[in-house]
């Protein structure tokens, strides 16, 4: 069962990894008018954000194969997603954009379903 929670997770925190990457062009359009470097520098930091969960995922699936280190990895990675979910709480999330007041819940979510898997 744990097992199943840990790839449900997995499967949840991928695709809001790769819903991040996917429309970075509208994103940085959506700013406006900016300079170069900062179009830029926007662009890194949306992507890493999409990259970031893509790994917590992966990493999630190889100790879940693997069976080695796999509470550990589950409660350090459902740590991430509360970090990350909290900080979208405070920052994005109290903009006008759906996907960032989402973006708690998703984290909040995958996050309990790795500690659960994690302590069953």
């Amino acid at each position: 069962m744990n097992d199943t929670l840990a790839f449900v997770a997995s499967g949840i925190v991928a695709a809001w990894g790769v819903s991040h990457i996917i429309p970075t062009q509208k994103v940085v359009a959506g700013f406006g008018d900016l300079s170069r470097e900062n179009r830029l520098v926007i662009t890194m930091e949306w992507v890493a954000e999409g990259l970031a969960f893509l790994f917590v995922a992966a990493l999630v699936i190889a100790t879940t194969i693997a069976d080695e280190g796999v509470g550990v990895s589950y409660i350090v990675c459902a740590g991430f997603l509360l970090v990350v979910g909290a900080w979208t709480a405070v920052t994005g999330a109290r903009t006008g954009v759906i996907w960032f007041k989402m973006c708690p819940v998703v984290m909040v979510v995958s996050a309990t379903l790795l500690v659960v898997a994690a302590l069953a």
